[in-house]
C-alpha cells in the first residue's frame, strides 16, 4: 500500500546531538583531540578578550567551525553558516544546540580576525605537536623538509608599476583589457595592487609565473607528521632560509638528519645545515652538488631519500582538501596564519588515522 506523503509544518525531537552522531563517526577523534588543544588554550583567549563589553563568539566554537572549513573543504564563510545553520553533524561539532541562532559571515569574519592577533594558529599547531609527541608519534632524529607555492588572492591585471604614473583610464573599467606583450614585469619594478606582499615568481622551468606566496613545512620521518610550518615571500632563496631557520628549531642537542630534494643541494645550504650540527640528507645532483660521497655512502642515507617523499602527501592535502592551492587571503600574515592552522588540521587526520591503524 502506498504511502502518504504528508507535510508536517512543525517538528520536536527528543534526541540530542550527542545521540544522533555514531558513536564510530570519524569526525569524534578529532573532536577529542581539538578539545583538549582548545582547554591548553584558554590562557591564551583570556588574554585576548575583554573582561567588560558584549559577548563575541566564543573562540573555540570559531576554532572548531574553521576546523570543519578545512576538513570539508568549504570555500567561503558564507557556505559555512549556511551548513552550520542545517547540518547537524556541523552543529555538533562545533558545539552549537538545534535551536542556537549561526552567525552573520561579517561577523565571523571579524571575530576571526581577531585571533590573528594572538598568533592563536602557531599556539593551536603547538599544541597539536604536543599531542603526537605525549603519543610517541614524533621521530626526534629524522626529519624532511621543502617548500611548495600557494597562489596568491591577486590577478595579474592588478600587477603594475610602482612609479606612481596614472595608467589611461579603460574602456571597461568593471573588467579591462591589459596588454602585457613588450613589457618587462619584475618584481622589483611592479606590485600587486590587491595584495602588495605577493610575489610573480615560478617554481620551475616551463611553468607560467603567478603571484604567490611560499608555504614550508619540516616533516619528522617516523610517521610523515608535520612538526614546523610557516609562510614567506616567494623568492629564489627562500625555501633555503625558511628550510635552515626550521632546522635551528628542531628540539634537543642530539644529532639529527634533515632530509630534501635536489633543489636543496647547494654548499650554503649544506654548509648551514653542518654549522648547525645537522647532517644534510638531501638528494644529490648528478654534477655539481655539494653533497659528498661520506653522507650519500650510509644506509641512513638511502632511507631518508625514501621517507622524504611522503611530504608530498602533506602538501596534496592542503591543496585538495585543506583549500591551500590558492589562498583566500591577503598579506604574508594572514596567509601564514591559515596555513599554519591547515597543518595543524592535516596532523590531527593523519593522528586519527595511526590510530584506527593501529587498532
Amino acid at each position: 500500500m502506498r504511502g502518504d506523503d504528508e507535510r508536517q509544518g512543525a517538528m520536536w525531537s527528543y534526541v540530542s546531538a550527542e545521540e544522533r552522531i555514531p558513536s564510530d563517526h570519524p569526525l569524534r577523534p578529532i573532536r577529542k583531540m581539538a578539545d583538549a588543544v582548545l582547554r591548553e588554550l584558554s590562557p591564551v583567549f583570556e588574554r585576548l578578550y575583554s573582561k567588560t563589553g558584549r559577548p563575541s563568539i566564543a573562540p573555540e566554537r570559531l576554532l572548531r567551525a574553521l576546523l570543519l572549513q578545512l576538513l570539508y573543504t568549504i570555500r567561503s564563510e558564507r557556505l559555512l553558516m549556511e551548513q552550520l545553520d542545517y547540518n547537524i553533524l556541523f552543529r555538533w561539532f562545533v558545539g552549537l544546540g538545534m535551536d542556537d541562532p549561526v552567525w552573520a559571515p561579517t561577523v565571523f569574519t571579524k571575530n576571526r580576525d581577531r585571533l590573528l592577533e594572538g598568533d592563536v594558529a602557531q599556539a593551536f599547531f603547538e599544541q597539536v605537536v604536543e599531542q603526537a609527541r605525549g603519543r610517541r608519534l614524533l621521530s626526534d632524529e629524522h626529519f624532511t623538509v621543502d617548500g611548495t607555492l600557494i597562489e596568491a588572492w591577486a590577478g595579474h591585471k592588478s600587477f603594475k608599476k610602482k612609479d606612481g604614473k596614472k595608467p589611461k583610464k579603460p574602456s571597461d573599467p568593471g573588467n579591462p583589457s591589459v596588454d602585457f606583450h613588450g613589457e618587462k614585469r619584475k618584481n622589483d619594478t611592479h606590485a600587486s595592487t590587491t595584495d602588495p606582499e605577493a610575489r610573480l615568481y615560478r617554481k620551475s622551468n616551463g611553468e607560467a609565473s603567478k603571484l604567490s606566496f611560499l608555504g614550508h613545512v619540516l616533516m619528522e620521518n617516523r610517521n610523515g607528521l608535520a612538526v614546523n610550518a610557516r609562510v614567506t615571500q616567494a623568492t629564489g632563496r627562500a625555501e633555503r632560509e625558511a628550510a635552515l631557520e626550521m632546522a635551528a628549531e628542531i628540539p634537543g642537542n642530539g644529532r639529527v638528519t634533515v632530509g630534501a630534494d635536489k633543489g636543496f643541494d647547494v654548499r650554503s645550504f649544506v654548509e648551514g645545515l653542518r654549522d648547525l650540527g645537522v647532517t644534510p640528507h638531501v638528494a644529490q645532483k648528478l654534477s655539481l652538488g655539494a653533497v659528498d660521497g661520506r653522507t650519500v655512502r650510509h644506509a641512513g642515507y638511502r632511507h631518508s631519500q625514501r621517507r622524504r617523499k611522503r611530504i608530498e602527501e602533506i602538501f596534496g592535502w592542503l591543496k585538495t582538501i585543506g583549500l591551500m592551492r590558492k589562498t583566500r587571503h591577503r598579506g604574508t600574515a594572514r596567509v601564514a596564519w591559515m596555513f599554519t592552522f591547515a597543518v595543524a588540521v592535516y596532523n590531527m587526520v593523519r593522528m586519527r588515522n595511526l590510530e584506527r591503524a593501529a587498532a
